[in-house]
């Protein structure tokens, strides 16, 4: 399967403004790339003389091309290369035959990705949803490993060991207050294959805040409607961070917050990232988005704020 014979994604584009839809002169590259058995796709716009590259990190209801369409070409009309990656069990990458894919398995691929497109221009990573958090890990866990990036973005930044963050994040807060518990205790039977939909145990309802758009994003099986395994589930719940937030001393961290979020608010990201303070901690609203944002003048402030940043930690 490509993107270009996958209709969910035509779909949901139409309920971003016409600016933000793409069309078959403006889509996207789709590549392949063959890692640890998996067969991981990466929507790219190419530039070998843009100044920054910006790797893209999708949450547990979207996948790559949502990230193209509301970022990935934006950011690349402005000049910049971008990469949008499906990590495995999201979009339409292909996941290695028998592999019990989990969040850090993730991480580790988005290391994995830093190093396959590292060249000595500068690299930015960005994540939606629990994508921003992801940046936090991947970065932390490429530095340990000798890399480094430019810069972090994330639409929002979830401490998932926050008593408050889980119940407020989760389908309820009875799910959140024992969904972490319940789920390390099952990861450790032979139930830990078992997949659930994502929405049955999070707060998947807020994605976006238009009743079309969800209707249409809930279709997509490989992004608001897909299954997810215990285990996986469980490892992201219960992951541990390489570097604490009192520790982050890689690069500078932007979030760029949407005003609109019925998911994850301001409040819960400010927690965290008032605990990293040996770096530049930069916060955006977004006014009148939603979780994904689909809605101006949100989108247009996003890319201004992301392009500001990039250029910032491009020319340092």
């Amino acid at each position: 399967m490509t993107y270009a014979s996958q209709s969910a994604w035509r779909t949901i584009q139409q309920q971003l403004p016409p600016a933000y839809r793409l069309t078959p002169e403006t889509e996207p590259t789709e590549e392949w790339w063959e890692h640890e058995g998996h067969r991981i796709h990466l929507d790219t716009y190419r530039n070998a003389d843009a100044p920054v590259k910006v790797l893209l990190f999708h949450g547990v209801g979207t996948n790559g091309r949502q990230m193209t369409t509301i970022l990935g070409h934006p950011l690349a009309e402005r000049g910049y290369e971008t990469i949008a990656i499906d990590m495995p069990t999201y979009g339409i990458t292909e996941v290695a035959p028998g592999a019990l894919v989990t969040y850090d398995d993730w991480v580790r691929i988005g290391s994995a990705l830093i190093e396959k497109e590292r060249d000595g221009r500068p690299i930015v990573l960005y994540g939606l949803s629990a994508g921003g958090m992801e940046t936090f890990h991947v970065a932390s866990l490429n530095a340990q490993r000798g890399g480094g990036v430019a810069g972090i973005v994330g639409m929002t930044f979830l401490d998932q060991s926050s008593a408050q963050v889980r119940r407020e994040t989760a389908f309820d807060p009875i799910t959140g207050m024992l969904g972490a518990t319940l789920m390390k205790l099952l990861a450790m039977t032979p139930l830990r294959r078992l997949r659930v939909p994502m929405r049955w145990v999070s707060k998947m309802r807020t994605l976006v805040n238009n009743r079309a758009a969800k209707k249409a994003c809930y279709a997509d099986k490989t992004s608001a409607g897909n299954n997810v395994s215990i285990a996986f589930l469980d490892s992201y719940l219960n992951y541990t961070a390489p570097l604490t937030p009192a520790a982050f001393d890689l690069c500078p961290v932007l979030l760029t917050q949407p005003a609109a979020d019925r998911w994850t608010p301001l409040h819960l990201s400010t927690p965290f990232l008032e605990q990293v303070t040996k770096v530049s901690v930069k916060t955006v609203l977004l006014d009148n988005a939603g979780h994904y944002p689909l809605e101006q003048p949100g989108l247009d402030q996003m890319v201004d704020a992301i392009d500001a940043f990039c250029t910032r930690v491009g020319q340092e």
